[in-house]
């Protein structure tokens, strides 16, 4: 086989194709998520108060109060 076989077969190859593009949409929705609840956020800062009053009810519903 020679070197310009080689090339075009490597060329036209498309196997992992997909698992990439996944891999690079998993990274962009990161992004955006991350993005979306940063700390200095409305959202961010609206699930940082649910998740405080979360934790203070299971906290106050363990001690019986």
């Amino acid at each position: 086989m020679s070197l310009s076989q080689i090339t075009k077969r490597f060329i036209n190859d498309e196997r992992g194709v997909t698992a990439v593009e996944y891999a690079i949409l998993g990274v962009a929705i990161s992004a955006i998520i991350l993005a979306a609840v940063a700390n200095d956020s409305t959202l961010g800062t609206a699930i940082s108060n649910a998740m405080t009053q979360i934790s203070t009810n299971i906290t106050s519903a363990n001690t019986g109060g």
